[in-house]
């Protein structure tokens, strides 16, 4: 088919500079961009936009524009454009040739007369910043990451440092195991001996091997004023713990490997390319001295509303009879939502919920990819979106200021298949994940004025070298009952790593003390949104040493090697622990399943399957997850139609 051609211009009525994406998309010929930097009052171009002329034209037209000074500073988007709009119809004819389009703060003006009203999505900025991505991984400390990458002007562990396990010493090295056999505590209780020295209530003997172990008891360590801390008991809780499933202590021989970090070059070339070109913030902590949930949650809300360790059986049945896990202020997705500010969800799932980047998906479980922040009340299942789509959709009009990114987290009984990093899969998936997720960044209109956080969750039981710093409590005073060891918040927990991923930011190592409440800090700090709770009132963010005009930033990503293989461990018997991820997952796995027969009961009731009454076992687990997203692809068709 021929197309004729228009050289379409656009007229910035905006009172300053201003950043402009115009997009063009056409049934007949597809989708074209351009981007222009125009001065206030000015015109620029040109887009050779292909079109055909007549009654059956099909040109839709979306304009996106960052203004960073002046009374309208903002994000805009035209009011066709936005929530996924497919933008405002106008008819190019073919006397057309060179054609100026005008926007401005209220219009988006075509030719003959066509106009669109534009929405602001985001209030003024101190920094030229349009779009937020944060990625948080799994279980790694900075140390066991960064320590031998050869980056200059790092805080980290030499060969010099090392623990006592016993009579035995171990000492910090060089090239850690890509995936461990045992997983190593980093419960409340096991992280306090960690950092401390000092044994916790940890039972004197672990179960007998059985075919359906049964769990220790739970610890009982109270920790009203935190101990003074002295790093110096990673290895001895390695050796003798066994807190976390499948409840096994290490081979002697390999307790060394919690001291063990990374040949950073060569065994994470991601992670290592991406570093050479970023900030690396190597004060960056856990939010608390304990496990995933309690730390994930400070990062949606800078508190955990007293949650000082994992989920407990029946413990968290609270947050379902909520409707979500709620936090006494609202989340960092209430307080966006309060101001007009959208937000969006990702993860790392195909349509059965096996994830796109392990290099073994097919040791994976459907309940893996259950999102964390699926637990946050607000916060829905088909609010999340699978990273197959990311890339495209970061090519198209992307009007979502702040993205939340989740791994996937594999099998909770190996945890292999997934892409999170967990200690026990290989690194491999979260390699691919994070490659992934900066090539889609970095090749859309939005890489100048994006920022990416890539930062971990809490450190998995491994050493780092760098005491933990004393905190700023929440102080959002929650009576929810889910603090366990008499907690105050007080204290910041062991140093995780993070990047900041932007053209925005200087290449280099970022000494501040973070923690996960400095990404709500960021977020405040950039749209002027009120802050959620003492902490990140007082949080440090990145935004100040971003730059106020973005360099020239092209990140070239390495493609990694994966490990041999391994075979499939028979979980389907393994009868699920009192406590952990699997306990925390099926909590949101209850609450989608709730929510879903809520909003669609004629679907939900004709789609039900029969499940055990009692979810005693893996099987049954991951029986009854596959179902649940069974019906969360129902109901995604049914919204669709």
């Amino acid at each position: 088919m021929s197309a004729n051609t228009a050289d379409i211009s656009i007229a910035n009525d905006f009172d300053s500079d201003a950043i402009v994406t115009l997009f063009h998309t056409s049934d007949h010929f597809g989708a074209q961009r351009a981007q222009w930097r125009v001065a206030a009052g000015e015109t620029a171009g040109a887009l050779a936009a292909m079109f055909r002329p007549g009654l059956f034209a099909d040109d839709r037209w979306t304009v996106m524009v960052l203004v960073t000074h002046g009374s309208h500073a903002g994000l805009y988007i035209n009011a066709g454009g936005a929530a996924g709009g497919m933008g405002i119809k106008s008819r190019l004819e073919a006397e057309d040739a060179d054609v100026i389009f005008r926007v401005g703060p209220d219009r988006f003006d075509l030719q003959r007369g066509a106009s669109d009203a534009m929405t602001r999505l985001t209030p003024a900025a101190p920094k030229p910043v349009s779009h937020v991505f944060v990625l948080m991984l799994e279980n790694r400390s900075f140390d066991h990451i960064f320590a031998f990458s050869g980056i200059p002007g790092l805080h980290v562990a030499t060969t010099a440092n090392f623990n006592m396990a016993g009579d035995t010493k171990f000492s910090v090295t060089r090239g850690a195991p890509l995936r461990m056999s045992t997983d190593p505590g980093h419960e409340f209780c096991d992280v306090l001996e960690q950092v401390t020295g000092q044994p916790s209530d940890q039972p004197g003997e672990p179960p007998a091997p059985a075919k359906h172990p049964k769990a220790p008891p739970l610890e009982t360590c109270q920790v009203p004023t935190y101990p003074p801390m002295t790093n110096s008991g990673f290895a001895q809780c390695y050796a003798t713990g066994f807190s976390e499933y499948p409840y096994q202590r290490p081979d002697p021989a390999r307790v060394g490997d919690i001291m063990a970090c990374f040949d950073t070059p060569r065994q994470l070339p991601v992670t290592y390319a991406i570093a050479t070109q970023s900030s690396v913030c190597d004060h960056w902590h856990a939010s608390l001295p304990g496990p995933t949930w309690p730390n994930r949650f400070f990062v949606h809300g800078a508190s955990s509303s007293g949650l000082d360790d994992s989920p407990i059986h029946h413990g968290n049945a609270v947050w379902e009879f909520w409707k979500g896990f709620r936090y006494r202020n609202g989340s960092i997705y209430d307080r966006l939502a309060e101001h007009a500010i959208p937000y969006r969800f990702y993860h790392d799932s195909d349509l059965l919920g096996y994830s796109l980047y392990s290099d073994e998906p097919q040791l994976g479980s459907p309940l893996g990819c259950i999102p964390q922040a699926g637990s946050l009340h607000g916060v829905s299942i088909l609010d999340f979106h699978g990273l197959d789509r990311f890339a495209a959709d970061l090519q198209q009009p992307y009007p979502y200021p702040y993205t939340f990114i989740e791994p996937n987290y594999g099998d909770f009984n190996t945890y292999a298949g997934g892409s999170s990093q967990h200690p026990m899969d290989d690194v491999y998936g979260g390699e691919r994940l994070l490659a992934a997720v900066v090539e889609a960044i970095q090749q859309s209109p939005w890489w100048q004025s994006s920022v990416l956080i890539v930062c971990y969750d809490e450190h998995g039981g491994f050493y780092d070298s760098v005491l933990a710093p004393n905190a700023v409590p929440p102080g959002d005073h929650p009576d929810y009952g889910l603090n366990q060891h008499q907690f105050d918040f007080s204290k910041l927990g062991v140093r995780v790593p993070a990047m900041i991923v932007s053209p925005l930011a200087d290449a280099g190592v970022d000494h501040t003390t973070y923690d996960h409440a400095s990404v709500c800090k960021f977020v405040e700090e950039l749209w002027g949104l009120d802050p959620l709770t003492d902490r990140d009132r007082h949080a440090r963010s990145p935004l100040p040493a971003l730059r106020d005009t973005p360099r020239d930033l092209h990140i070239d990503l390495p493609h990694p090697m994966p490990p041999a293989s391994r075979p499939a461990v028979d979980r389907a018997d393994r009868p699920l622990p009192r406590s952990g991820n699997v306990v925390g997952s099926l909590s949101v796995v209850r609450k989608i399943e709730a929510e879903l027969a809520a909003r669609f009961p004629a679907a939900m009731a004709q789609a039900a399957t029969a499940r055990p009454p009692l979810l005693e076992t893996f099987a049954d687990a991951e029986a009854h997850a596959a179902n649940v997203m069974a019906k969360v692809r129902l109901a995604k068709q049914l919204i669709a139609k």
